[in-house]
This record gives structure tokens, sequence and C-alpha cells, in this order.
């Protein structure tokens, strides 16, 4: 009880002498929020960009693809895929038979609305039914494409970010001529940087006859996906894999995410040792501003400990305030920004996230980078000698 009561004393002289040396704590705060920064920046980066492909996900819809492909991209499905896909166990059923869309995904090129360079996009033929197993994706503008004609719809994402994308304008890819009748959203998901139209009216366009890429399938409910899995897996007529919708998506953004995460730790470790030696020496300074006032203190009673603490404590609140201000400026300067990146060879546009969870992390790597930074001057504080340090002038 004592000591923490010459604690708390000892820690209100310091904060009260605080002022006097506002120049060196202001640098160690502005160092620690530079770092929490940037961390939580890079770190919402891959946060926006699962938040975006997890979203397209749905646990009661599964994908197919053929055995071996790993996407879309890569999968090639026969035509007759589609008819034994939708005969088994588990597909839910409406008046027009079993909910499920067979899908053709292409990649062309287009230029951005901005910089006017050429991207990948992707184009995707789809059927009537699409809406029915893509149920997250609502017309926001205009109208459906008719089937059979050359008309496409354009996810609101991708309408933004490419030439020729706009509600009534013409989409040029190669020989081909797409008018854009509608633009669609789907909840900030994957689908929003694509493009849509007829499935034969692709399958012409690129000769793909009558192949697809994957066939979503509308499930009766979540838990019959395991029967639906090993009907299909077990089919000789069939070489395929089977997948949630939601964990496919979720697995399509584990190699960014690593790759994001080893980034920000590689940033976090460099830059944070930038700012515990920042620290350090603001605390240098103030040990060594107040030598003599902690030799009176260690004169009258007080222990090493309240001593060496009350440093400690002093790297802790400036940390603690380093990462407030860097987490409220990661915030306000990042979260919700609109940003492209490659997801299997094509663009794809999402939102960085400034997550609360984000937010916690920079906030505590903060206090560790403060603690971490109070450490040497604690002790040195608490050993100072007595005698020597009253003497000095």
């Amino acid at each position: 009880m004592r000591s923490l009561r010459q604690l708390l004393m000892v820690s209100v002289m310091n904060f009260r002498n605080l002022r006097y040396r506002l120049d060196s704590s202001l640098v160690a705060v502005v160092g620690f929020a530079g770092v929490v920064l940037v961390v939580v920046a890079i770190l919402s980066i891959r946060a926006g960009f699962r938040t975006t492909l997890v979203t397209t996900g749905s646990p009661d819809v599964a994908i197919v693809l053929r055995g071996g492909s790993g996407s879309e991209v890569n999968s090639v499905l026969g035509g007759n895929s589609s008819y034994i896909i939708g005969q088994a166990p588990g597909v839910a059923q409406d008046a027009g038979g079993p909910v499920l869309s067979p899908e053709l995904l292409v990649q062309i090129s287009l230029k951005k609305r901005r910089s006017g360079t050429e991207s990948n996009v992707s184009f995707r033929g789809v059927t009537a039914d699409a809406l029915a197993v893509h149920n997250k994706v609502r017309i926001v503008a205009g109208r459906m494409f008719a089937p059979g004609l050359n008309e496409v719809i354009v996810g609101a994402d991708a309408a933004r970010s490419f030439q020729g994308l706009q509600l009534g304008e013409v989409l040029h890819s190669g020989r081909y001529h797409w008018k854009v009748v509608g633009i669609f959203d789907d909840g900030g998901g994957l689908h929003n940087s694509e493009i849509w139209t007829s499935l034969p009216v692709l399958q012409g366009a690129y000769q793909r006859g009558n192949s697809v890429s994957s066939v979503y399938v509308k499930l009766v409910n979540p838990g019959a996906f395991d029967a639906f899995k090993q009907s299909l897996t077990h089919n000789p007529q069939l070489n395929v894999s089977v997948q949630r919708e939601s964990d496919y998506f979720a697995g399509q953004a584990e190699g960014m995410s690593l790759f994001i995460g080893i980034v920000g730790g590689i940033i976090a470790v460099l830059m944070g040792g930038g700012a515990v030696f920042g620290a350090i020496n603001t605390m240098y300074t103030a040990v060594a501003a107040r030598t003599q006032e902690i030799a009176m203190l260690r004169a009258l009673g007080f222990g090493h400990l309240p001593v060496l603490a009350s440093v400690l404590l002093e790297g802790l609140v400036l940390g603690l305030v380093g990462g407030v201000c860097g987490g409220m400026l990661a915030y306000l300067l990042f979260n919700g920004f609109e940003a492209t990146t490659f997801n299997q060879f094509t663009v794809m546009a999402f939102r960085f996230a400034v997550t609360p969870h984000l937010l916690g992390l920079g906030i505590l790597y903060a206090l560790v980078m403060g603690f971490l930074g109070g450490i040497p001057p604690a002790l040195r504080a608490a050993r100072l000698p007595i005698a020597a340090s009253l003497r000095q002038s």
C-alpha cells in the first residue's frame, strides 16, 4: 500500500512537470501516432479485401467447379453438367425446377476512368435464374438485360471505375458491342466489380460452345451441403470440386491477406523500432532533467519501485495518447477509402475497413512501444546514486 501511494505521488509530480518537457514528449507521441497510422492503414486493406470477398458468399449456396481448377478462371464444365448437378439431393426447387445458375467467366480489358490505363474486368455470362441464386444482387438503375441480346448490366464499382460502363453507353470489346441497360449492386461484394450478360450471348461471342466455368446452386438449407457434395464428387459422370460459396470466396482472400499481413508485420517492426528508440531518448531526457528531484525523493524514503514504475507509466501514457491519435487519423483518412486490387488476374474494387479490432490492436501496439521505450530510462532513474545526484547543480 505504501509503494502504491508513493507511485501515485511520484506520477502526479511527473505529469505536473510534463509541460516543461512538452517538445520531447510530443516527439514521442508523434512517433507512436505515425506507426499506428501506417500499420492500421495497411491492415485495413486486408480487412476491406476480406470483407468484400466474404460478403459475396452465402452458406446456403454451393459453387461447383471442375476438379482441381481452384478458381472460376481456370474451370471448364461441359454443357450437360448443369442438368446432372440439378438432380443432386439438397438442391432447392421452384416452379421452374432446380434453382441453379450455370455461369461463364471471361476476362476483358477496359480503360480505367481516371488514369486511362487498361485493366482486366470480369465479364460473366448468366441466365435468368442468376438473381434467384445471387440473392444479394439488386438492380439499382435501369433494368435487367434481355436474354439473347447484346445487353449488359454492370456492377456499381465497375461502372465508377471504367470507361464506357455508364447506363446507356455501349461497351466495346474486340469486335463485339453491348449496350449497358442496368447498374446492379450486390451489397459490397465481388460482383460489384463485374459485368453481366446473357450466358448464350457470351458463349457465342467467345466461341465457348455450351461450356461454363461454374455452376452456382441454391441449397434447401446450409445443412444440405454435405449430401449434395458427396453425391457430386462420387458421380462417375463428373469430375468436380464442390465448396460452399462462402468458403470459396474466403479461400480466394487468403493469399492476399497473408501477403498484406506479412508486409504489415515487417513495417510494424521496423517503424516500431524507430518509435521505441525515440521514446527511449525522450524518457532519458526526462530522467536527466529530473535527476535532483528523483534523488530528493529517494532521500525522503521513496523506494526504487515507485520511481521505476512512474517512468514506465509516463511511457505508457505517451504511447496511449499516440495510439489514440494515430487510430483516429487512420479512421478519418482511410475508413471506406475505395481502392482496387488484382484477384485472379482481374481488377476488384474494395474499401479499406478500419475496424474496432484494428484500432484496438493499434493502441495496444502503441502501449507496448511506450512500455519498451520506458524500460531503460526507468532502470536508470531507479539506480541513480542519491548523494552524487543531489550534488549536481
